[in-house]
């Protein structure tokens, strides 16, 4: 799973953002740190731990690691 740069609490906040036009990346912890996702489609979940995470989508991300759909 992956994170959105931007903690949102809620997936509508997050949908909302990205219709909106707010340039909102993709990052995916692992074992070294983290990697910024570029030029893919995956998974997000929020809000960021330690909260419980309460909501998912599926994100298109462009060339330039910003979200440009969400599901």
């Amino acid at each position: 799973m992956a994170y959105c740069t931007t903690n949102y609490k809620s997936k509508k906040q997050f949908k909302e953002a990205v219709a909106a036009g707010v340039k909102v990346g993709v990052w995916q912890p692992n074992f070294m740190g983290s990697t910024t996702v570029y030029d893919d489609t995956v998974c997000v979940e929020g809000p960021h731990s330690p909260k419980p995470h309460s909501w998912y989508a599926t994100v298109k991300v462009d060339s330039q690691g910003v979200v440009v759909s969400v599901k």
